[in-house]
């Protein structure tokens, strides 16, 4: 075990867009696992995933739905790594989890506050934080709980390049669905067709979104997975089918805001053709959890689902590949491994 702690603290509310200069570097004593209390186990880290919803954690509490980091406090992400000690009886020493710990070498987890997820022996770190990670269940459970579709569905994913986005799109068109994807760029939107199999994609920037969403699909969309929020789900609204589905999962236009986006502005529309719109967490599906994870290893071992991952190395590069994350300059799911040996090993 090393004799230092390297920690990223959050040490000012970000204004816009989060900033290296919001973060500070400290280093500190690994913590006395004697010191655990009922509950808790300490993580050695190897792999972090940067999420965009990690920049509503940046701001000011208020709202209860989501933590608050305070000032001073190591920014919290979703990490892989190693129980070094534990005082939960479910977790002992070696084992491989991922849970929600924060920017350090060591976390102290409480397993009765956060989810720590035990890692199949036979996956590395590294595929449990890309393909089988929260992002990629928290898509699984998006469509297979609340959007539910049905073979000839017409399936519209906006931020469809994400690692969210991506395996919502593939799980439609595994479910026979016609997927439309809506991504920033040219490149990406070639990838949601050639290397994802997407029907059709949407480039947002170059396109008039509730136009092209009508003309591909004239006969409204069955089910709209929503990561953005804002005026793409004003345009997805426009062209819902009767008894559609709106499944929001995040809300990626407002994250860098001060003040919350606004809402759908023709709810009308929604109240006359039956529509369902329902947010979700993964966690309301934790029981769930070890069942999906088995059938997104099948589809991946099978090929049914392609992932690609922008990995970084290094401890030090948190702060500053995070806001690649929020300038749309990473090529996948953004991980940043800082134990490589330990990230891309198994068990067995």
């Amino acid at each position: 075990m090393h004799s230092v702690n390297r920690q990223w603290r959050l040490v000012r509310r970000p204004v816009g867009t989060a900033r290296v200069s919001d973060m500070e570097f400290h280093e500190s004593d690994v913590p006395d696992a004697s010191a655990l209390g009922d509950g808790q186990i300490l993580v050695r880290t190897s792999v972090f995933l940067h999420a965009p919803t990690m920049r509503n954690w940046m701001d000011e509490p208020g709202n209860n739905y989501y933590p608050s980091v305070p000032l001073g406090a190591p920014m919290l992400a979703t990490c892989a790594g190693t129980v070094v000690a534990s005082r939960d009886a479910r977790f002992s020493p070696g084992d491989r989890v991922t849970t929600i710990g924060s920017w350090q070498d060591y976390a102290i987890v409480d397993a009765n506050v956060m989810p720590v997820r035990p890692v199949r022996p036979d996956v590395p770190l590294v595929q449990a934080m890309g393909p089988l990670g929260m992002n990629a269940l928290t898509a699984y459970m998006g469509m297979t709980k609340i959007g539910r579709p049905e073979a000839g569905d017409v399936l519209v994913v906006s931020g469809a390049a994400g690692s969210t986005g991506s395996v919502a799109g593939q799980i439609g068109k595994i479910m026979g669905c016609r997927v439309i994807g809506i991504a920033g760029s040219t490149e990406k939107c070639n990838y949601l067709t050639q290397d994802l199999r997407f029907d059709a994609a949407i480039n947002y920037r170059e396109a008039n979104v509730e136009q092209q969403i009508r003309a591909l699909a004239p006969a409204g969309v069955n089910i709209f997975f929503d990561n953005v929020g804002g005026e793409i789900l004003q345009a997805a609204v426009e062209n819902i089918a009767k008894y559609g589905v709106i499944v929001l999962c995040g809300q990626i236009a407002g994250y860098d805001n001060s003040e919350p986006i606004s809402g759908p502005r023709n709810m009308m529309r929604l109240v006359y053709g039956s529509v369902r719109m329902q947010g979700f967490l993964l966690g309301d599906f934790e029981d769930d959890i070890p069942a999906a994870t088995d059938q997104l290893w099948q589809w991946l071992s099978a090929g049914k689902i392609a992932h690609r991952e922008d990995v970084r190395e290094g401890f030090e590069s948190l702060p500053e590949s995070f806001g690649d994350l929020s300038k749309g300059l990473n090529d996948g799911t953004l991980l940043v491994v800082t134990n490589s040996q330990e990230a891309n090993a198994t068990s067995v």
